[in-house]
């Protein structure tokens, strides 16, 4: 979810739900030790419950990420072992990392050590050639060895080479089943599934089948109110009502103007919430209104009232 999941969109999300766990776009440790830290980890209080996802295969260097991490106040370290781009290969962190599970289990050893909140583990269920039968066994094993208790796999393979990070996504076929195996041959290892997961619906599958927890990205960005604002209900049981996306939107206005008081942009906002009214009346004009204006010099809270009037004058 890199170039997604950044503290705007957070923010709105946990508008909508109160219980989702929240997750940030994978900042390297190389970067968060050298680079520019509050804009890289800065983040509301609202969006607690938070985790940071982190990428990186030096033990030193994670460990230390990880402490700053947990010193900026987040509820989870999460180690990326599933991203498959070219760039995260290059570096040597990412998916590639599922070809070395020793030195992932020394990556989470030196965090559990250095980070006083948990540390937690995202991977694929193989990679290229292996056989995910063999390698997901033994990855388990070794990370929950150094101290892993819950780990977030993606039940697809990732093809390092020949296959784009979108097609990733896509073109290698899920396999529910093996994580569902997982879960019973790792019977005290917090196993959430991810991977082509659309629906809440589809969701409570995975959790009826024993699973611990279901992640959901790409369908919960585009379709907010489907999947987040239904979510505490559906899947928490929580009894008290989510926002609308009516409400979410109004609810956003002060932070816009808090962000467009810091020199911010409405764009940089915006573009997170193009998908609040995905599927009614007045969605098309709602995304017009914000994608013709919100990047123009001067373009503030008004123009998202100006397109929330495109959704309601169709409701009313």
């Amino acid at each position: 979810m890199m170039d997604w999941t950044d503290r705007h969109c957070r923010y709105l999300h946990r508008l909508m739900s109160r219980r989702a766990l929240l997750y940030t776009e994978m900042v390297t440790a190389q970067a968060l030790l050298h680079g520019e830290r509050d804009r890289l980890l800065g983040f509301d209080e609202a969006e607690h419950p938070v985790a940071l996802q982190l990428g990186g295969s030096d033990p030193g260097n994670l460990a230390r990420a990880a402490a700053i991490g947990a010193d900026y106040g987040y509820d989870e370290i999460n180690l990326n072992v599933g991203c498959p781009s070219d760039r995260v290969q290059s570096g040597c962190f990412g998916a590639v990392l599922m070809e070395q599970p020793g030195l992932v289990a020394d990556c989470v050893a030196a965090m559990i050590a250095a980070s006083p909140v948990e540390v937690t583990v995202k991977c694929r269920i193989g990679v290229d050639d292996q056989i995910p039968e063999d390698v997901l066994p033994e990855f388990l094993d070794r990370i929950s060895a150094a101290g892993v208790a819950r780990v977030a796999i993606h039940a697809r393979k990732a093809w390092l080479q020949g296959l784009s990070p979108k097609q990733n996504r896509d073109v290698p076929p899920l396999d529910y089943p093996l994580v569902q195996r997982m879960k019973a041959e790792f019977p005290d290892l917090h196993i959430s599934i991810n991977g082509g997961i659309a629906t809440l619906d589809e969701a409570k599958v995975h959790l009826d089948a024993g699973l611990d927890g279901v992640m959901i990205g790409r369908a919960a960005y585009h379709t907010p109110a489907e999947i987040l604002g239904r979510a505490d209900a559906e899947i928490f049981g929580d009894p008290a009502p989510s926002r609308s996306a009516e409400e979410a939107v109004l609810a956003m206005l002060p932070y816009i103007e808090r962000h467009l008081g810091q020199g911010g942009r409405l764009q940089q906002v915006t573009r997170h919430m193009l998908g609040l009214f995905a599927g009614r009346p007045g969605a098309r004009g709602w995304k017009r209104v914000l994608s013709e204006g919100a990047h123009r010099d001067g373009a503030g809270p008004e123009l998202v009232e100006q397109a929330l009037s495109e959704v309601t004058l169709r409701a009313a």
